[in-house]
């Protein structure tokens, strides 16, 4: 890994800028899919599917005898490790649940929120290298706490554990069709494919692009998104051996992927960074962790504070505080994704089992945008009710404001209701 020792603030913008993605360019060419789904619904998704895929796309929903024979084709340990990823993830966000709260704003005059689940939402799971069928519970565990009534899932993989884990959250249907064409299903509709009012799921470059641009047709997805990443706040009392396999893990993602270990001590440096060329050549995906190593750099600073003020401007997906006094530190971290506490907190238990949820704002989102939870699958209508105390006693005020704005109907609806009690 690069290192870079003692930068000046003036540098640390560009020092902590991700890769580059050519956004202009791959929109030109998702655009186009886009429009031929919209227009050509199941044929353009075989046709993309031929093309991209190299699959002969005979039928574009997974059966319900193809979905439930996939739990035989997992190992009982597998099974049992899904189950138990899925009761820490329900756990975690059943506890997000609001009960609605009646505020009696001024004598005779009740507001209250309620929460309704978004009634049809998509999830899009990439094929790649990597079966994601953790993501399956990320995502769908929430909607299913929600009460979401429709929701489908749009996979090119067919690996069992994606199946096994969308019936177990409850997952409606599944369709076999990936990449930007799936995500045009989802938000315009297709003869199979039911139109949804909310996608969310990761996957590459064209996908993002498709979300962002569909995002500008009305169409709400999770977040925006970009590739993986992960900082490593560190001190002396860090094992660097722990150390290394954190930004390994994160860096095995894909080659776009990036990591960052923040410090003040030198002793650490070296010792982290001959770790990570240690553990590296030991990983079946290798080449890809090494390309995203190249992308990744380890920032000697001279104080703690320089450490946690540079970790705020870069606002990292994950953050793992790898320091004595984890908790302090913690507290003045104001921009992060999911923040891992201690030694022996791993990112990889936070993208599998422990509870929170995995799919975090990348890409600096996280200044101004939290990852997936329960809010993300629901709506929040409010309601007010108010009597005949009520109006009489907040219809002075509303007269007035509305006659100051020139609103003459706005005053005479209050005006007429008062008037009817005299």
């Amino acid at each position: 890994m690069k290192i870079v020792s003692f930068p000046p603030r003036i540098e640390w913008k560009q020092l902590l800028a991700r890769p580059v993605q050519e956004m202009a360019a791959i929109e030109q060419k998702v655009q186009p899919i886009l429009a031929k789904v919209k227009a050509e619904g199941d044929q353009a998704l075989k046709e993309f599917a031929l093309k991209f895929d190299k699959v002969t796309l005979e039928t574009i929903q997974v059966s319900q005898s193809e979905i439930d024979a996939a739990e035989q084709q997992l190992s009982e340990e597998l099974r049992t490790a899904i189950k138990q990823a899925y009761h820490n993830i329900y756990t975690f966000h059943a506890a997000q649940q609001q009960e609605p709260q009646v505020i009696e704003t001024m004598p005779g005059i009740k507001c209250w929120r309620k929460n309704v689940g978004i009634q049809k939402v998509g999830f899009y799971i990439p094929g790649g290298t990597a079966p994601l069928f953790s993501t399956v519970l990320m995502l769908g565990v929430p909607a299913q706490i929600a009460g979401c009534q429709e929701v489908i899932l749009c996979s090119p993989s067919n690996h069992p554990a994606i199946y096994y884990a969308a019936k177990l959250v409850g997952v409606t249907q599944v369709f076999r069709v990936g990449g930007a064409q799936a995500i045009a299903a989802m938000a315009y509709g297709t003869e199979t494919i039911p139109q949804v009012y909310k996608i969310f799921g990761p996957g590459n470059q064209y996908v993002t692009a498709a979300k962002q641009l569909l995002s500008k047709e009305g169409v709400a997805i999770d977040m925006p998104a970009g590739p993986s990443e992960v900082a490593v706040m560190a001190d002396d009392t860090a094992v660097p051996s722990f150390v290394a396999s954190d930004l390994l893990s994160q860096a095995e993602h894909g080659a776009d992927s990036q990591v960052l270990l923040v410090t003040t001590s030198k002793k650490l440096v070296s010792a982290v960074n001959l770790a990570v060329s240690g553990q590296l050549n030991r990983l079946p995906r290798k080449e890809l962790a090494a390309q995203a190593i190249e992308n990744s750099k380890i920032i000697l600073l001279e104080s703690e504070k320089e450490c946690i003020d540079l970790i705020n401007d870069y606002a990292p997906e994950h953050l793992i505080l790898s320091v004595e006094n984890y908790a302090e530190v913690a507290e003045k971290i104001v921009n992060a994704g999911s923040v891992f506490l201690g030694n022996y907190t791993p990112e990889s238990c936070g993208d599998y089992a422990s509870g929170t949820n995995h799919t975090l704002p990348t890409n600096g989102y996280a200044r101004a945008y939290s990852g997936v939870s329960l809010d993300s699958f629901v709506k929040k209508i409010t309601f007010q009710e108010i009597s005949e105390t009520g109006i009489k006693n907040i219809s002075k005020t509303v007269e007035l404001m509305a006659e100051a704005e020139s609103l003459e109907a706005h005053k005479r609806a209050v005006t007429l209701r008062v008037e009817s009690l005299s």
